[in-house]
């Protein structure tokens, strides 16, 4: 009897112990989490800026001072430019930061004056620096389901439509798309079909994006990893599972994504170490820019597995 009520005590305790036990993506979630929202000022900028405050607003460590701090350093940066254009050829420092911008819950529409939707209302600039300019435009239009602002007198105005339109018309043939040339690579396929997301009901969009999962599928590496330039990264890895997660596929349980038992989350975690993510094995140390688009890789899975919106999708900051 007392052998009986030992082992139903032990198998308790088993599974108990189990159910507390933190998988690797979630050690490094809290982790990096903790080191990010450690620090106090986050500006402008593809690295120590919007990527990180995004990511702390998405998971919830995005403390108010932190981003009101951000908030009043765009505002300045903003008004030291002095145009709606943030950039003379780039329409993604708008877009990042209108990302940015909304994560913090501010006003898109009146940052130091200016309304930071306009730098994106003429097509030609949006696509002038390639499919970055597109993708990354309708993803922060989308992010708060903005209005796009009237184009100016002798602008070509920028629509959703079109966008949509540019992005498939640049599908490739092996079904993904790229920065330039022919082959298709794994960080544009991942952000267009990012961008896309939100239109997958749409038949000729369906098409293009389960063309392009099939494209990604192919890509992947046998340790579950994904490669950019010929290099294994943590920032190819990271896109894909913010561009899976928002089309409701889970990379840990679809066969597509699963090589050898692996996923592509657990090829990001790889990369991890004690207070952040290193690019590749180049160089194994923590790097600024894989450690934030990791961190917000990880809290678009942890939304995900939770039910929550996608990444991108900030309407809830937005809504009157």
């Amino acid at each position: 009897m007392k052998k009986r009520i030992f082992a139903a005590l032990l198998v308790l305790l088993l599974l108990l112990c189990a159910c507390g036990a933190e998988e690797p993506w979630q050690a490094a979630y809290r982790r990096t989490g903790q080191a990010l929202a450690a620090q106090e000022n986050y500006g402008v900028g593809s690295i120590g800026g919007e990527w990180a405050v995004i990511g702390l607003s998405r998971s919830g460590l995005l403390k108010q001072e932190t981003a009101q701090a951000y908030l009043q350093t765009v505002e300045d940066y903003v008004r030291s430019i002095g145009t709606v254009r943030l950039d003379h050829a780039k329409s993604t420092e708008n877009s990042r930061i209108i990302l940015g911008v909304t994560a913090a819950g501010g006003d898109v529409t009146d940052i130091g004056g200016v309304n930071l939707l306009e730098g994106l209302t003429d097509m030609a600039f949006v696509s002038y620096q390639g499919l970055n300019g597109p993708i990354w435009a309708l993803i922060a239009l989308d992010c708060g389901g903005y209005e796009i602002p009237d184009a100016q007198p002798g602008e070509e105005q920028t629509t959703r439509e079109a966008l949509i339109r540019l992005l498939l018309r640049e599908h490739k043939a092996d079904g993904g798309w790229c920065f330039s040339g022919d082959a298709s690579d794994a960080d544009m396929t991942a952000m267009a079909l990012t961008a896309l997301a939100p239109y997958r009901e749409r038949g000729e969009v369906a098409e293009a994006i389960e063309g392009a999962l099939q494209c990604l599928s192919e890509m992947q590496l046998e340790n579950g990893c994904f490669a950019s330039w010929g290099s294994e990264n943590s920032e190819s890895c990271a896109q894909v599972i913010v561009a899976l997660t928002a089309l409701g596929i889970d990379p840990q349980k679809d066969a597509r994504f699963l090589k050898n038992g692996r996923s592509v989350l657990d090829a990001l975690c790889d990369f991890v170490l004690d207070d952040g993510f290193y690019h590749s094995a180049e160089l194994v140390e923590v790097n600024g820019m894989a450690t934030e688009q990791a961190y917000y890789a990880l809290t678009a899975y942890a939304r995900f597995r939770d039910g929550k919106s996608r990444l991108f999708d900030m309407t809830e900051l937005t809504a009157a």
